[in-house]
């Protein structure tokens, strides 16, 4: 077989000195929706492999720069499968620029996850456990949302459930990238700015406090430059908005009946760590681990950090996959202990968050309610968001409080709803005009939704 013919048959692995690909992987294709080429490795364990990790990396991340991660989880006995997203790493790319960073569908992704596990279910040893880090963690949830039941466990990394958007409002970037996708710019730069991942430096764009580990991606990136990924276009911004709001749906969140917990960073600069916790309250069996001082990618932490992952990572494998002579007690003691999240009750109401408040200063009009069936209105623990200072705000009561102090009226079935006391202030983007002040809170809707 000539040389030729040995790369279109064997997926290449790039290696470089200090960062060469782990023994025993054998990089492969395979085909995702569309027919696109994609890229994908096994690797199996020395000994008798207790199951597998399927690793599904981020946005602009490769298989490449997850080689230190590989080899932590192959000592753990586990194989190990990754993945090239399509438009990234060395998957086909959707654009003749490849440093546009461009997506379409959401349902082209987890068609791709979908055709991924397929090929390799006869080669990848049961049980499975699912690891994604942002983009690829919002995609593994929405994998498990539409059906996916091959896997026993996940662990999601910083998974991108919420975008943070700098000084714009969230449902006015929604907007201008349907605007955008919809009068043909998809593929156009957002707003214009062309980002070369070449220029970047650890001072200002790193994702870590790892200077090594930066600095030994920067050289995987110098030494095979088609791994390189650079900003990104209005298609992919509606995609990556698009697969929030559908990850979030709390029918969609009680669908998932795995353990899955998710590991965020705290000093996380790229998604909102209040809307993953609202989240992983909602999965049945979900559970929410925040790592101090940690900057998005935990996965290229320091290492007190990255051990805070991998100690959750462990856990759930002991109790999903466990070692021979080593069973995990399935008794309700030693369980991981999320609070199972269950329907609200229509009088319960959650804390608005402070970025939201202003949009609820008055409160719909409300039934007169007997005093015994009121319901204090539940405390949500989430730290107020950076942008807007909760003190800042003058915040109506929720219905819960202001019925509490409203006189009962013998035969008046409703109460004419409170004027908003202070002016809205909100920045927007683009022709898009501030919501009305009046929209009504619903409990079910996660932190800084695109729907308030």
């Amino acid at each position: 077989m000539n040389r030729v013919a040995a790369f279109a048959a064997n997926a290449p692995l790039m290696s470089v000195p200090g960062a060469s690909a782990p023994p025993s992987g054998v990089g492969e294709w395979y085909r995702g929706a569309g027919g696109l080429r994609l890229r994908a490795a096994l690797w199996r364990p020395e000994g008798a492999p207790r199951g597998t990790v399927v690793l599904s990396p981020g946005r602009t991340e490769p298989i490449e720069k997850y080689y230190e991660a590989i080899a932590d989880f192959l000592a753990r006995d586990f194989a190990v499968l990754a993945h090239d997203w399509r438009g990234q790493g060395l998957s086909a790319r959707l654009l003749p620029d490849r440093l546009k960073g461009h997506g379409r569908a959401v349902e082209e992704y987890i068609d791709d996850f979908s055709r991924l596990l397929d090929t390799y279910e006869a080669a990848a040893p049961k049980p499975w456990i699912m690891v994604g880090h942002s983009m690829g963690g919002v995609l593994n949830l929405l994998s498990l949302e539409s059906g996916e039941s091959r896997f026993a466990g996940a662990v999601l990394s910083s998974p991108m459930l919420r975008l943070k958007t700098g000084k714009r409002s969230l449902w006015s970037v929604r907007f201008a990238a349907r605007w955008n996708v919809r009068h043909g710019k998809a593929g156009d730069y957002v707003l214009d700015e062309y980002d070369d991942p070449f220029e970047h430096t650890f001072g200002k764009d790193s994702l870590t406090h790892d200077e090594h580990r930066y600095e030994r991606w920067r050289e995987q990136l110098y030494a095979c430059p088609h791994l390189a990924v650079g900003g990104i276009t209005w298609g992919w911004l509606h995609f990556a908005v698009d697969a929030g709001e559908r990850a979030l749906k709390p029918k969609a969140l009680r669908r998932v009946r795995i353990p899955l917990t998710i590991v965020q960073a705290a000093n996380d600069d790229r998604v909102w760590k209040t809307t993953a916790k609202w989240a992983a309250k909602r999965i049945p069996n979900g559970r929410y681990v925040e790592v101090p001082r940690a900057k998005h990618e935990v996965l290229m932490e320091l290492d007190d950090m990255r051990e805070q992952f991998f100690r959750e990572f462990d856990d759930m494998a002991d109790r999903v996959a466990p070692r021979p002579g080593h069973m995990h007690a399935a008794s309700e003691s030693d369980a991981p202990s999320p609070e199972p999240m269950q329907a609200l009750e229509p009088e319960t109401y959650l804390e608005p968050e402070p970025q939201a408040a202003a949009w609820n200063a008055a409160p719909a009009p409300m039934v007169e309610t007997p005093q015994a069936d009121l319901v204090e209105p539940a405390q949500a623990s989430w730290p107020p968001h950076e942008p807007i200072a909760a003190e800042a705000m003058d915040v109506a009561p929720t219905v819960a409080e202001a019925a509490l102090e409203a006189p009962q009226a013998e035969s008046r079935p409703e109460i004419e709803p409170m004027a908003p006391t202070t002016p809205l202030q909100a920045i927007t983007f683009g022709p898009l005009s501030a919501p009305p002040p009046n929209a009504s809170v619903d409990e079910d809707e996660p932190p800084l939704s695109l729907n308030r």
